[in-house]
């Protein structure tokens, strides 16, 4: 699907499969056939979104300019269904610049800056908990899961950390583990005991190491390139048949599919 998201101050195209940080899978490759939803009330600098309870929550800087970094704690999740945008989690002051968020057993772990923060869906009254990660690591971005373990990217260091779920009642006092390291890791996706991570340049320089990488092992990881094209990529997710690997890509602006067995690209067409 399509989906047109409207931010302050700027509007563009998302493809909201690419923003997620589950395995999420899209139809066969082929082109997009124009915009289906607009997306627009009560956001303000939305950076991510994920698929839940049959609808999408969408998450928001919610500051008063356009700063992935801020300290403000004007962040806030939105909730999108049936043509409705509504506020799951409001301003609290836990959140700064959400970003990948992911649910595991109730709970909502949300990237933001320098912490994960974790909200009980169950409970959304009950306070929040945030995991800190080192003073180095002040971007983290996305988050995915293999069993009871989370993976966490950190763009700025390019460092991929381990977090045990096994027991969420010590979540607060986690030390991440670092468990690999891919130059400028953004978005991520494990599927079938793989993991894929788009690279990002943090400072906006493209280089050589800013393409798609691949971890075969999660238990020995070693990333390695599977395409060769320099981008500023974000956003993965697969084809149903698991054959296509979907990216999203700033710059250039395109989404392009990498088929799996030849590492071949093609451009998807979107038609606006």
């Amino acid at each position: 699907m399509i989906t047109k998201i409207t931010k302050q101050g700027a509007s563009f195209l998302v493809l909201i499969l690419l923003s997620t940080s589950c395995i999420c899978r899209v139809k066969e490759n082929s082109s997009f056939k124009g915009i289906e939803t607009v997306v627009n009330d009560g956001l303000r600098f939305n950076e991510s979104t994920y698929p839940y309870n049959g609808g999408l929550l969408i998450s928001n800087f919610g500051s008063s300019e356009l700063n992935p970094l801020n300290s403000e704690g004007k962040g806030y999740i939105s909730y999108y269904k049936d043509g409705k945008t509504s506020v799951l989690i409001a301003m609290d002051g836990h959140l700064n610049a959400p970003k990948g968020m992911i649910e595991k057993g109730g709970l909502l772990y949300i990237c933001d800056v320098n912490k994960i923060v974790v909200y009980d869906l169950k409970n959304l009254d009950s306070e929040a908990v945030e995991i800190k990660f080192q003073e180095g690591d002040f971007y983290l971005n996305d988050i995915a899961c293999l069993g009871s373990d989370l993976f966490v990217s950190v763009t700025n260091t390019g460092n991929i950390y381990k977090i045990s779920t096994a027991n969420p009642s010590t979540l607060a006092s986690l030390t991440p583990t670092l468990w690999s390291n891919v130059t400028g890791a953004n978005g991520l996706l494990v599927n079938e005991g793989k993991m894929y991570v788009a690279s990002y340049p943090a400072d906006g320089k493209t280089t050589n190491n800013n393409v798609v990488y691949v971890i075969d092992d999660m238990v020995t990881p070693t990333p390695r390139q599977l395409i060769q094209k320099p981008g500023q990529y974000d956003g993965l997710a697969l084809s149903k048949d698991s054959k296509w690997l979907y990216v999203s890509n700033w710059s250039p602006a395109e989404v392009i599919a990498i088929n799996l067995a030849t590492r071949e690209i093609e451009p998807i067409a979107i038609e606006t």
